[in-house]
């Protein structure tokens, strides 16, 4: 299914990398295909019993006070329009003035858009199409930056226990007076090309979701009026940015201690959102190593690479893909090593369009690699290699960890 390495296609991790995209994409389509039918079993009996239940209590509200039933249904259709304004039977907070609008704003550029309070006017609507072009992409840029900071501190704290756990094996001496600077050398040598593993990454992120969506649920059974558990389905739904609207925090008109609630639940919204984009970004790469794993298992050779070597023709040149075989050659490097064909070159032999192509394929991914590194502000070494591995390169968030976990390291 994917060919590794180097192939005479040309384009071996091109193919792995679009074998693997095509595999999350089948497993996408299963995956929502398999939620479908579990919420369908769950749900669909309760929406007939809604809908019968509603049927009959229409029918005899409409009977008991002799109500024409078109203009019932024309009454519940203005109330309908008025629901959507943000009226509702119980007195609730105003929606549009400025701790309401901050609220809003605060639900479109963090993507969760709960849904209890929309813009009517066609200005307000026009006005939420820039403002939230601009608030999204900054907000996902303090999301991205989070995760950097977070991954950061807990490699370093993992580092730091990794370090105690091999002392106390011996592994590592002990720090003193004496043999300060060699126990120090030590150290480094020991702990140099250390990473923590993704799975512990992991573990402590899904620990710090816990214990923040319990203290919020905490609060918000007590103050709301939940079910601990509803409160817990709400905190998934808002961290997780799903925002489905049904549950929203902070919607009375008053409550007590009100300063301290609506300030606890920004608060709690705040982290849960970072700690959830960050553990889903880490998840992201379990899957991938599944994926990799996946398609290992399922390699295919490929039906155009020779199984012997083939012998160029006399006085011909040799094609790239083919001397790729010969020689490794990375587009990491800022220089292809071409002597023989240069050399060929310059005595007046013609090149086929086929290896033409092949050396402009090299110069326009070493281009794109410069390019890359020049956007990414850390450009690599020249003589530095970057294997293969299924995590290398990456944009956004998975551009972030790459190299930061022991997963996702070139060195593994």
């Amino acid at each position: 299914m994917a060919c590794r390495g180097a192939c005479c296609c040309g384009c071996g991790p091109a193919n792995e990398d679009n074998a693997r995209f095509i595999m999350l994409l089948l497993l996408i389509i299963l995956y929502l295909l398999c939620g479908a039918a579990v919420f369908s079993a769950l749900e669909h009996p309760k929406e007939k019993q809604a809908k019968e239940k509603w049927a009959q209590r229409f029918e005899l509200f409409s009977q008991k006070y002799n109500l024409n039933r078109s203009d019932l249904e024309k009454f519940l259709r203005h109330y309908e329009e008025a629901n959507i304004a943000g009226i509702r039977v119980d007195t609730l907070r105003p929606r549009w003035d400025f701790t309401g609008a901050f609220y809003f704003v605060g639900t479109v550029v963090s993507t969760i858009g709960f849904g209890m309070t929309t813009p009517a006017t066609v200005a307000g609507k026009i006005f939420l199409i820039f403002y939230g072009l601009i608030g999204c992409a900054a907000t996902i840029l303090f999301f991205n930056l989070f995760l950097e900071r977070i991954i950061t501190v807990l490699a370093f704290v993992l580092k730091s226990c990794h370090e105690v756990q091999r002392r106390r094996r011996g592994v590592l001496p002990h720090d003193s007076r004496q043999n300060l600077s060699n126990a120090r050398l030590n150290h480094e040598d020991s702990l140099a090309g250390w990473k923590p593993s993704v799975y512990c990454v992991m573990l402590i992120l899904c620990v710090a979701a816990i214990i923040i969506s319990c203290c919020a649920s905490a609060m918000y059974s007590s103050i709301e009026g939940w079910g601990y558990l509803d409160s817990l389905y709400f905190c998934f739904v808002a961290f997780s940015t799903i925002g489905f609207g049904d549950m929203v925090s902070s919607q009375r008109a008053s409550y007590e201690n009100q300063t301290v609630y609506r300030i606890s639940n920004f608060f709690f919204i705040l982290m849960g959102v970072c700690c959830i984009y960050s553990l889903f970004n880490v998840i992201s790469i379990v899957i991938k190593q599944v994926l990799n794993w996946l398609l290992k298992k399922l390699e295919i050779p490929c039906r155009h690479c020779p199984k012997r070597s083939l012998r160029p023709r006399k006085n011909a040149v040799m094609p790239a893909h083919v001397r790729t075989r010969v020689r490794n050659i990375s587009i990491d490097t800022d220089a292809v090593n071409d002597s023989e064909t240069d050399g060929r070159r310059m005595s007046g032999e013609m090149i086929s369009m086929r290896d033409f192509l092949a050396a402009n394929k090299v110069n326009l991914a070493i281009m794109q690699k410069q390019l890359s590194e020049t956007a990414n502000g850390h450009p690599r070494p020249c003589g530095s290699t970057n294997r293969h591995n299924g995590f290398s390169g990456g944009v956004g968030a998975l551009g972030i960890m790459n190299n930061r976990l022991a997963e996702t390291s070139v060195d593994r």
